[in-house]
């Protein structure tokens, strides 16, 4: 069995077709470290972990950088070395950037594991390749600017558009997306607040949205309180999605008991990476819910093979612009690749050319 030898880190400012606009914030381009697991054998695997603020790049690196002396030495067995860093790490908890640090590794690890068995991640999981419907998930746009970001997922033929909500009036969040599904057609709308609402503003708000056919409308509260997301799904009929904020299977599990969501949606990340994702994935099928996954276009298409339950795959290509081959729509629908691992090759100029310095 391979060793893993060392972790090598590169920090990039990864372009993206349109900046991302949200209540809260602004994404020109998507702060990413790019995560590479030297092993002793000459295999590579690769993976990336992103953070959405430039000015915390250095902290997420620097925390990959000292769970990779962790493990360092250790045998090439992901789940084993997920478990060693789980109990390695209890005394000071797994929140977080080290959350996200640990899932980026976890990712990089079976992207190598999976690589050395000369197989695609799916089939490493016990899975068969699939071909995934996929929405657009793009940023906040008014009622004037959606018709042509609704035009361009119409154009692409994606079966589904997610816009961002949390403008200053709740007529402005209506009129988006009225005008957003005169466009659409047939096509399916959902929604994401991205936790900007008070719990009596969401209340107001999902209950006028409830007419206007959304597939569902996303963390309209902060996401960790579970009890106030309950009681909006308790209020409202349009589905309520959470799960990217998940830190790890632990919180998804507690979301369950209170039945905060109608749909789950984690982050391959966050929910620490493929072994707490697969971990995730046994909890949905237990309450028989629907999961769909959260940015990470590659890893995300093999994962959601190996989900009884699955759902859509979230189409936000934060890294395609670094890859020397793309994860490419087919009838809008996402297949993973049959390339061994996740299918990741980094664009070196691409890489060289975004780089933070």
């Amino acid at each position: 069995m391979a060793i893993i030898e060392s972790i090598n880190t590169v920090q990039v400012l990864a372009p993206i077709k349109h900046p991302l606009r949200t209540a809260s914030g602004f994404i020109e381009s998507f702060p990413l470290v790019l995560i590479e697991v030297l092993t002793d054998e000459g295999v590579t695997g690769r993976a990336y972990s992103p953070v959405y603020l430039p000015a915390l790049l250095p902290a997420l690196e620097a925390s990959v950088q000292s769970l990779g002396q962790l493990i360092q030495g250790r045998t090439l067995a992901p789940r084993d070395v997920h478990a060693f860093l789980l109990k390695r790490l209890r005394l000071w908890g797994v929140k977080n950037t080290l959350c996200t640090a640990m899932g980026g590794i976890d990712m990089a690890l079976w992207d190598a594991y999976a690589r050395m068995r000369n197989e695609p991640l799916y089939a490493t999981l016990g899975a068969t390749p699939r071909a995934f419907k996929a929405y657009y998930s793009v940023g906040l746009y008014d009622a004037d600017s959606v018709v042509e970001i609704a035009q361009e997922a119409v154009t692409n033929d994606y079966p589904g558009l997610k816009i961002k909500l949390g403008f200053p009036t709740l007529a402005e969040d209506l009129a988006a997306v009225r005008a957003a599904k005169k466009v659409l057609g047939r096509r399916e709308l959902m929604v994401d607040y991205n936790q900007s609402l008070t719990f009596a503003e969401a209340r107001i708000r999902c209950r006028a949205l409830d007419g206007e056919g959304l597939t569902w409308i996303e963390e309209p509260i902060p996401a960790d309180d579970f009890e106030g997301c309950a009681a909006l799904a308790d209020a409202v009929t349009t589905p309520i999605q959470i799960g990217e904020n998940f830190n790890g299977p632990e919180d998804m599990q507690r979301a369950l008991q209170v039945r905060a969501m109608d749909y789950v949606m984690p982050d391959a990340q966050f929910i620490r990476g493929v072994t707490g994702w697969l971990d995730a994935a046994t909890l949905a099928q237990g309450r028989g819910m629907e999961m769909s996954s959260h940015t990470f276009v590659e890893a995300s298409a093999h994962l959601l093979c190996a989900t009884p339950t699955a759902h859509w795959l979230e189409h936000m290509d934060v890294a395609g612009m670094l890859l020397r081959d793309r994860f490419d729509l087919v009838n809008g629908t996402l297949t993973p690749p049959s390339r061994p691992g996740l299918g990741l090759e980094w664009d070196e100029e691409a890489v060289e050319k975004y780089r933070v310095r």
